[in-house]
């Protein structure tokens, strides 16, 4: 799970934020693109496609602004998040010197013995405490698009998620954590435009200006600061389309990780269709995504505890 100190990760007891993504992951093999798919990508889109399991997509892809077509095939809600290593880590120190100290961790979490999992988590590898998350999509579900665009600067990054499985075990140990190299060479792309500004703030949550309407919109997100929140997350944006009768109370402790079944795909409440969104980034960062609206009514809902107190959780209705 995501920290930021503003922008990097915290070293220590808060680095847990991340152990229940990337720490917990298996090296995959390393043929990740679907055969024909190269062809289809447009110049201004890096595709990425989950059948199962797994993320579809290019080894390398240019520095600067680039959108991420994520296609979620599977029957598991997805998201995808870009966390940028420090110059000499790679997945095999990942699964050398951080997975041990996850599993143990969480299978402490798991029995309740939460002081002795963050004793757990003391053994991670300093390096660790740079790893930067960088953006990526919010939560997409099954058969659904998510549009986000990003701008990255070049390194070594991991793409996870780290949604759990029915059984408790995140979907990184599952095959959900890909190496990604983002070259020098700048893809020369502009920012979209964008039709809904928001803004995330730590302590006084989501606003936005101007009125989502039906049809194609892309919404502007800027991060004008980034804490750790109760469950050692960053914040972020996710769009939720509700249906009548859904209850927003389940879906608000639904989106907490740090609970039994907070964040697990079998327990995720009815009535709730997620859309993308912006993944958790630095402070100051500025990120894009797009969605289709239809009428009816929205959420837009951050991944930490209470967010109704913490104005993480607004709603919002498109006439017909």
């Amino acid at each position: 799970m995501p920290l930021h100190c503003p922008s990097t990760r915290l070293f220590g007891v808060t680095a847990i934020a991340l152990l229940l993504g990337i720490t917990s992951c298996r090296q995959e093999p390393k043929e990740k693109s679907e055969p024909g798919t190269a062809q289809e990508i447009e110049p201004a889109q890096i595709q990425v496609t989950t059948r199962s399991m797994e993320f579809f997509g290019p080894d390398t892809i240019p520095s600067g602004w680039n959108t991420f077509v994520y296609k979620n095939l599977s029957t598991e809600p997805h998201f995808i998040l870009l966390d940028k290593y420090p110059e000499g880590a790679t997945i095999e120190n990942t699964l050398a010197e951080v997975a041990p100290a996850f599993e143990a961790g969480m299978q402490f979490i798991m029995e309740g013995k939460n002081e002795e999992a963050m004793g757990a988590f003391g053994a991670l590898p300093e390096w660790f405490s740079q790893v930067v998350f960088s953006g990526g999509t919010g939560l997409i579900s099954p058969g659904k698009t998510a549009v986000t665009t990003v701008k990255l600067d070049p390194g070594y990054y991991i793409m996870e998620c780290y949604v759990r499985m029915p059984d408790g075990r995140f979907h990184t140990s599952m095959g959900m954590a890909r190496e990604l190299i983002v070259s020098e060479q700048d893809s020369g792309l502009r920012p979209p435009e964008f039709n809904i500004q928001i803004d995330i703030r730590g302590q006084s949550g989501i606003s936005w200006n101007g009125a989502p309407s039906a049809g194609k919109t892309v919404f502007r997100v800027e991060y004008v600061d980034q804490m750790v929140h109760g469950n050692f997350v960053g914040h972020d944006v996710n769009l939720v389309r509700m249906e009548e009768g859904a209850d927003l109370e389940a879906l608000e402790a639904w989106i907490n990780w740090a609970t039994p079944t907070g964040l697990m795909s079998s327990t995720m409440p009815e009535g709730f269709t997620f859309l993308g969104g912006t993944n958790d980034a630095p402070a100051g960062s500025v990120l894009y995504f797009e969605a289709e609206l239809t009428p009816g009514t929205y959420v837009l809902i951050s991944e930490v505890p209470n967010t109704s107190e913490k104005g993480m959780l607004k709603t919002f209705t498109v006439g017909s």
